[in-house]
């Protein structure tokens, strides 16, 4: 069994690798686990340090039910062959990172994962200004305060902007190998 950490700022590939790696690995059982699919039903309360602006913190730790996280990683870890985990705050959590083998962080310029997340987020819930308001006043501080430091933890930081499908490729064929 091999576990591969996918962590990175909101909009920076981390699911776009986690899929390609995927689709790659397919003669193998893999199992994805994103981490956005464990937020808590109530979120804490942020005020934004510049503006004051109150927002719901889906950018925060204790917004994410990090306990299931780690039990459904685990669970998924007796099972199958491939396990793929990715979260901008999975290596947040120590008992998280110190269960993969393997730590990839996915860097992307804060331009380009803004322009990602207004694809994402902009739609019949939230208006452009919206999604530019709350990255701006929220997002970002808390991409600096809990995420960038992460980095560290990292065995491979990969280039995460628009088109660079060679560090993608190189994983693949890496993993490809260790698996073999």
């Amino acid at each position: 069994m091999i576990s591969i950490g996918i962590a990175g700022g909101s909009g920076s590939g981390k699911t776009t690798l986690s899929r390609f790696l995927a689709s790659g690995l397919s003669e193998y059982k893999v199992k994805m686990i994103h981490m956005d699919k464990y937020y808590k039903e109530k979120r804490p309360i942020a005020t934004a340090p510049f503006s004051g602006k109150q927002y719901e913190d889906f950018n925060h730790p204790s917004a994410i039910h990090m306990d299931k996280v780690l039990e459904d990683f685990q669970y998924a870890a007796l099972k199958e062959d491939v396990v793929i985990i990715e979260g901008f705050l999975l290596f947040h959590d120590a008992r998280l990172r110190e269960n993969m083998d393997y730590k990839i962080f996915v860097d992307c310029p804060s331009d380009e994962r803004l322009a990602r997340r207004l694809d994402n987020f902009v739609n019949g819930r939230y208006s452009r200004e919206e999604v530019i308001n709350e990255y701006l006043e929220l997002v970002r501080h808390r991409h600096d305060e809990y995420v960038e430091p992460t980095r560290w933890y990292a065995d491979l930081i990969m280039n995460g902007s628009k088109g660079n499908q060679k560090g993608s490729q190189i994983v693949l064929e890496w993993l490809l190998q260790k698996l073999g």
